[in-house]
């Protein structure tokens, strides 16, 4: 009886007990909306797989049918351009098809105009310079027979750098900086990029005068070459061809950044025909504020631990068809470094009054500078690398001494592709 009493009839004759009473009215919900988010977080792993393996099959599809349609030397040709290896062209990596059928170059893209600070930081630069080692050079071992005298005059007479000291303004280096996407230690980044690639070829042998740098990059990278001569090609005529730098270590104020630049130089001057001075890379690094303000140090130069370090080419006619003669040789010594870090030709109280400048008539400004503790660094070794990597691909492959070669074949199960040459693979004296 009592049971009874707890329980209420409903408009339809039915009864509910006091549990069903108290049940909250919006459980059944809530245990429904927590299967639905179960059910949509394990579908979305799930989704993204499919679309993932969708866009490889399709990748997969685009590719067979590439090889049918163009063959393998076709599909060279075709990857050569596709730079992010869609298997579609962009406007952009047609770009150079399309200059070389109309012969039209469009305007280099815009850079931000830097202006310099009469008051800021300078950073002074020697050249220093030991001439190339004629009887390096092949040509050498028989006297240079057959080679005529005027042929080699520039070369005869490059004996010293052409600025054996000049002055920049710190904020110049501000071409060295990363893009906002490569701020990352080991990050690399293209200076002067490369306008070269299998279908526009290799640019004319037949020239003396550089082109006019344009944009501030160019003009800071044919500055610091005129140091060392007054006709510095910045783009050479052949792969690899431009500047890459690397972001080797960083802090909260401070980024020590390696760079490899491939230049050449013209050292013949009319009546003489075209003689083309191309060391295999120039190289260096550069430690400055990420406000470009200071520059700590600076150094460019051409390597020298390896017996052959230069490619010479000189023409005998002014027409491009005409014989060209080909010799390598050793350049002792090239190189740019800072004498110290920039410096400010004034120094300012927190007003901004003056209270010491630079004065020729008086004792140099005095300055302590603290020391730089890196909170992230590669080694230079490894930053190097990065930048060989850049400009050659292949690299991404061991290229291993003979017995390390076969220990590491032995070991891996492989076979030994040997290779002979007459220099490096790697830079331009090959």
């Amino acid at each position: 009886m009592a049971a009874d009493v707890d329980k209420k009839p409903t408009e339809d004759g039915s009864r509910i007990t006091p549990q069903s009473e108290h049940r909250s009215p919006g459980s059944g919900s809530w245990i429904s909306k927590a299967l639905w988010t179960l059910l949509v977080v394990g579908a979305v792993p799930l989704l993204a797989f499919g679309i993932k393996y969708y866009q490889d099959a399709q990748l997969l599809k685009r590719h067979e049918e590439s090889i049918r349609t163009l063959g393998a030397e076709g599909l060279f040709l075709f990857s050569s351009l596709d730079t992010d290896h869609d298997l579609y062209l962009s406007p952009e990596e047609f770009k150079p098809i399309a200059e070389k059928l109309t012969g039209i170059t469009p305007p280099v893209d815009f850079e931000e105009e830097v202006t310099h600070d009469p008051n800021g930081e300078t950073l002074i630069l020697e050249a220093k310079m030991q001439p190339l080692l004629l009887d390096s050079m092949t040509k050498s071992k028989d006297g240079f027979l057959g080679v005529s005298h005027s042929s080699l005059n520039g070369l005869r007479s490059w004996k010293s750098p052409a600025v054996p000291s000049s002055s920049f303004s710190a904020s110049q280096f501000r071409a060295f900086l990363p893009p906002k996407n490569k701020v990352d230690v080991g990050d690399t980044w293209w200076v002067i990029p490369s306008e070269l690639n299998i279908f526009t070829g290799y640019l004319p042998n037949n020239r003396y005068h550089p082109p006019s740098p344009k944009g501030n990059k160019e003009v800071l990278i044919h500055s610091l070459l005129n140091m060392f001569h007054p006709r510095p090609f910045i783009k050479s005529r052949f792969a690899p061809q431009g500047t890459v730098a690397c972001i080797r270590a960083s802090n909260d104020f401070y980024y020590d950044i390696v760079f490899r630049i491939h230049a050449e130089f013209q050292l013949n001057d009319v009546p003489d025909f075209p003689f083309w001075f191309t060391p295999g890379q120039f190289t260096g690094n550069i430690i400055l504020s990420k406000d470009a303000s200071h520059v700590r140090h600076f150094q460019l130069y051409v390597p020298n631990d390896r017996s052959l370090n230069v490619d010479m080419e000189w023409l005998y006619g002014a027409s491009e068809s005409s014989n060209m003669e080909v010799d390598i040789g050793y350049l002792p010594q090239l190189e740019l470094q800072s004498t110290g870090p920039s410096t400010p030709s004034v120094i300012m109280d927190e007003e901004g009054n003056i209270i010491d400048s630079r004065d020729a008539s008086r004792e140099p400004i005095q300055f302590v500078f603290e020391d730089i503790h890196w909170t992230s660094e590669l080694s230079r070794q490894e930053a190097t690398r990065r930048l060989d990597v850049t400009f050659y691909p292949f690299k991404r492959v061991s290229y291993l001494p003979f017995s390390e070669a076969f220990e590491r074949a032995e070991a891996e199960n492989k076979l030994v592709h040997s290779i002979l040459l007459w220099g490096a693979l790697d830079d331009q004296s090959c």
